[in-house]
């Protein structure tokens, strides 16, 4: 038999380490196939790829990002070629498995639960002849026109699965993709929201295999490594063993990705990651989702919000690992006003990233299992995202999707810190209010459906604040050329400003530079730079404020500056010079 593991990523850079047990704990009997696409990739060229491998027997890994596409492709599968066997598996239909098999007769099995041993029983048993399915625990399957299940397997010892992360068809594409990595399954936490919380307890796979997977990945070019664990961090002693095994071992350039619940890690470990591991090395993902507390209790989730905070400010002081904030708009009895007391609580912390998704009624989680409680409204079709409930409105979501679009480009990117900061703090009356504004202006434009340039991003903020008849809109545009610039690694041809001087007046500038490099400070004289570099690769403006005493203090000073950028051609990188003392002003 030929057999095909395949799925749908998200995106290319994505992998699939579900598909992998399954081909790793399937040999030797079986030689499975990998084959992973993305959703974007046209449906008929899916089919076409698969098709011509001559399959026996087809495995999707079904998630809420891909289920609607890979339909698709079962559908023009069957009907090409009805004898190939069609088995789905994964969370996305591990939940309501009998709608699934009723609905979509093209699908012959369905594999629920952890699918390691189900799916090898399951080919051992389409190669037999007795083709005995129901004696395989966790399994859907058609008999006599009927859809009958079997009871869901008993949970399998981690320690013996083998090892999915060495095959030689992976290794060419290590280096240019996301490596997931698991070190348990399971969550110790309830959140009704989360299928997660289906499964009760944590399991742990053998500590030193892990290691030696590891060390096997970075070898062989690995640089990004996300460990898909629940709570990385719900042992201590785990966690820091593994801390401490990744600070010792790892190889220059490497990046690991943790989900950590934030509350119950302890201030030494912090204190200990701020302390020993290198700049970069690490980065956390922290689920927020809300810090309304009656909300936090009906989907049983526990949290709390002071010890949370505690976590992220220090680590966020120690300035050595990102860290990703999510939020959940939507979640029971957290109304628009909640929420918004809800953003502004946790960029008060100021993340590197912050998400803000909103809730997905996924199947087999309480919320959805309880929904009428709070009335709500959600999509047929994955992802299953809210439309409303009792206590937000459809247009409420609508606003706060408004608030979304802004935050991933004017935050999330860090393309305007210095300037986003200033509008956060002495402008609106609080951030979220900001983005709500802004977020609606943008909407209002049209600009949520056409694409946009880096100058575009800064001339849009420019109107927005124009049309708000903003009074420190001099102190901000002066932010955002020093935004602008000093995140440019080449000299722009064309900036979205017009120029402070004019030709003779710029060289009349640089002259007294050239014949007064100190003016610019230590640094810049340092640079030794001659009259044609200054020329070829400078910038000079005129800003209406001491650019260099806000940088260092926060405090404006209401005295005209000029700020220099050096793109320094050598390093790809550009060094920011202010100064007030220019004779001709």
């Amino acid at each position: 038999m030929k057999v095909i593991c395949s799925t749908l990523n998200a995106k290319f850079i994505h992998t699939n380490l579900a598909i992998r047990y399954l081909k790793a704990y399937a040999a030797p009997e079986f030689n499975i196939h990998i084959k992973e696409y993305t959703i974007k990739d046209p449906v008929l060229n899916i089919v076409s790829d698969l098709f011509q491998q001559k399959p026996n027997i087809i495995g999707f890994s079904c998630y809420i990002w891909n289920i609607e596409e890979t339909l698709k492709v079962v559908n023009i599968l069957k009907k090409i070629d009805p004898s190939v066997y069609i088995v789905l598996g994964g969370p996305e239909v591990t939940y309501d498995t009998c709608w699934w098999m009723e609905n979509y007769p093209e699908i012959d099995f369905i594999v629920t639960g952890e699918g390691e041993q189900t799916f090898k029983q399951l080919l051992l048993e389409i190669e037999s002849s007795s083709k005995a399915f129901e004696k395989i625990p966790g399994l859907a399957y058609r008999k006599d026109g009927q859809v009958l299940t079997t009871l869901q397997r008993n949970k399998l010892d981690l320690k013996e699965l083998p090892s999915p992360y060495r095959f030689k068809e992976d290794l060419p594409n290590l280096g240019k993709r996301i490596v997931y990595i698991e070190t348990s399954r399971g969550c110790p936490f309830s959140c009704q929201f989360c299928l997660s919380s289906i499964e009760v307890g944590v399991r742990y796979f053998e500590r030193e295999k892990i290691k030696e997977d590891i060390r096997y990945l970075m070898a062989n070019g690995a640089k990004t490594i996300k460990f898909v664990d629940r709570t990385f961090n719900i042992s201590r002693s785990y966690a820091m063993e593994m801390f401490r095994f990744l600070i010792d071992e790892h190889l220059p350039g490497t990046v690991f990705q943790f989900e950590i619940t934030a509350d119950i890690m302890r201030p030494e470990v912090i204190e200990f990651l701020n302390q020993e591991a290198p700049k970069g090395l690490f980065r956390f993902e922290i689920g927020v989702q809300s810090t309304n507390d009656y909300t936090n209790e009906l989907v049983k989730r526990k949290q709390n919000f002071e010890k949370l905070k505690r976590t992220v400010t220090m680590v966020k002081e120690g300035q050595k690992i990102d860290q990703h904030l999510d939020l959940i708009a939507g979640l029971p009895e957290e109304d628009y006003t909640s929420f918004r007391k809800t953003f502004n609580d946790v960029f008060e912390m100021r993340p590197e990233e912050l998400q803000l998704g909103f809730l997905k009624m996924l199947r087999g989680t309480g919320v959805r299992i309880r929904a009428d409680e709070h009335q709500y409204l959600f999509m047929d079709h994955s992802p299953y995202e809210i439309l409303s409930n009792n206590v937000l409105s459809f247009e409420d979501i609508v606003r706060i999707k408004q608030v979304e679009d802004v935050l991933e480009k004017y935050w999330n990117d860090h393309r305007m810190d210095t300037t986003i900061e200033y509008l956060v703090t002495n402008v609106f009356l609080t951030p979220f209010d900001f983005f709500q504004e802004f977020g609606t202006f943008w909407d209002d434009q049209g600009w949520s459906r056409i694409g946009h340039q880096l100058e575009d991003l800064f001339r849009r903020l420019r109107s927005f604040l124009e049309k708000k008849s903003i009074a420190q809109l001099d102190i901000i545009m002066g932010l955002m050329k020093y935004d602008y610039l000093k995140n440019h690694k080449y000299k722009p041809r064309k900036p979205w400003w017009i120029p402070s001087f004019n030709k003779p007046e710029r060289s009349a500038v640089y002259s007294e530079i050239i014949a007064n490099p100190e003016l610019l400070g230590k640094t810049f004289v340092n640079l030794n730079l001659d009259e044609k570099e200054i020329y070829k690769h400078t910038m000079i403006e005129k800003v209406s404020f001491d650019l260099g005493t806000y940088l260092s203090t926060n405090n404006i000073v209401q005295h005209p500056s000029y700020l220099l950028a050096f793109f320094d051609p050598a390093n790809e990188q550009t060094l920011i010079f202010s100064t007030v003392f220019i004779s001709r002003d």
